[in-house]
């Protein structure tokens, strides 16, 4: 199973802060340097990756590096998240090498 957390976060923001209109930023620019997402829309934000992916953010997960670009929230996904089970299966058996 591959997950595509930057595509869905992208549409989630494109439907939800900039009215279906996509104008063109990158997996890299800054929710809150370009005004794409203020403090209120983090949390609207948060509540869409809890309720999505069946987390819950934390306290101390709460900054900049974890949610406040594309990229930034495919990593924390990335690494909050657990492997799919084939993966998990790959890893224990040594058929799957990380680097």
């Amino acid at each position: 199973m591959q997950c595509d957390y930057a595509g869905e976060v992208c549409s989630f923001v494109v439907a939800n802060y900039l009215l279906g209109r996509d104008d063109g930023f990158s997996n890299d620019d800054s929710f809150l340097e370009l005004g794409i997402i203020d403090s209120t829309g983090i949390l609207e934000l948060i509540s869409h990756l809890e309720n999505t992916y069946a987390i819950e953010v934390t306290d101390d997960e709460l900054n900049p590096d974890n949610l406040d670009s594309i990229n930034k929230i495919t990593a924390y996904l990335a690494r909050k998240l657990p492997l799919p089970l084939n993966a998990q299966a790959a890893l224990e058996g040594g058929a799957l090498s990380l680097r």
